[in-house]
């Protein structure tokens, strides 16, 4: 812990944490944008005719938001929760915890660089999906900020899963079996306001339903939730992130094991 923010230990971290996604460029990129362009052509350009939205919104339009937030909350976990586990695996966390680099600077090399792979992702599908569908975005200031507000989020919340996991194989347990069900279930192909009671209550209870709302108000100007309710969401999430990491640090808990 240092009392003076080192920006060099920061920025040396946030480096070698991006550049490792330009060495495995197609796991970290390619991969990605091809199974979001698949899903794209098979229900935005196949079926999407075949689709009656309550707003009368493009069917292929209607899903982008929800393609984009599943891309960004596995991606973003699975690059922050990787990114520190690796030093773990190999012994070099001990290194990085008697160098002077505090909690902060820490958090901006690792969460900071998986954020940022993860707007880059972001940029890179939506570039893609305008070759697929035509959309257009309703509020790009407020999508650019929500996006950033998520990535950095479940960043956050992958540095934590990288933190408390033992083995490689408990990296992909949230990703794979939590969080990608929810966001199925979270009506990125669907609205929620179409579901029969009881379902559209049940569906109320996964959070994942607010954040892909939130993002698809941005795009669309419209969503079955206000936009308020998804921001709350999302900055709660957030800070509740932030005080298991600090609490983590001041512990030592999985650091020091």
């Amino acid at each position: 812990m240092t009392g003076r923010l080192n920006l060099r230990g920061a920025l040396a971290i946030f480096r070698n944490e991006l550049m490792r996604m330009f060495r495995t460029i197609f796991g970290s990129i390619l991969s990605p944008v091809i199974t979001t362009s698949l899903y794209l052509v098979v229900f935005g350009a196949a079926i999407g005719d075949r689709m009656e939205l309550p707003d009368g919104a493009s069917y292929g339009a209607f899903i982008i938001p929800g393609l984009l937030m599943l891309t960004l909350l596995s991606e973003s976990t699975s690059n922050a929760s990787f990114g520190i586990y690796m030093p773990k695996f190999t012994g070099a966390i001990y290194e990085l915890l008697s160098a002077p680099v505090g909690v902060v600077e820490t958090l901006i090399g690792f969460v900071g660089a998986a954020a940022v792979k993860s707007l880059i992702l972001a940029g890179i599908i939506l570039g893609t999906a305008a070759l697929i569908i035509d959309y257009e975005i309703a509020h790009p200031f407020y999508a650019f900020g929500f996006i950033l507000l998520v990535a950095a989020s479940f960043s956050l919340l992958g540095f934590i899963i990288g933190l408390w996991a033992d083995g490689f194989e408990k990296l992909q347990v949230v990703p794979l079996l939590i969080l990608m069900p929810l966001t199925f279930l979270g009506g990125t192909f669907y609205p929620i306001s179409v579901l029969p009671e009881p379902w559209q209550t049940v569906a109320m209870i996964n959070p994942v339903v607010y954040l892909v709302n939130g993002l698809r108000w941005t795009f669309l100007g419209a969503s079955d939730f206000p936009i308020m309710v998804s921001l709350g969401f999302t900055l709660a999430f957030l800070m509740i992130c932030v005080a298991a990491i600090a609490w983590i640090f001041k512990t030592g808990w999985r650091l020091r094991e």
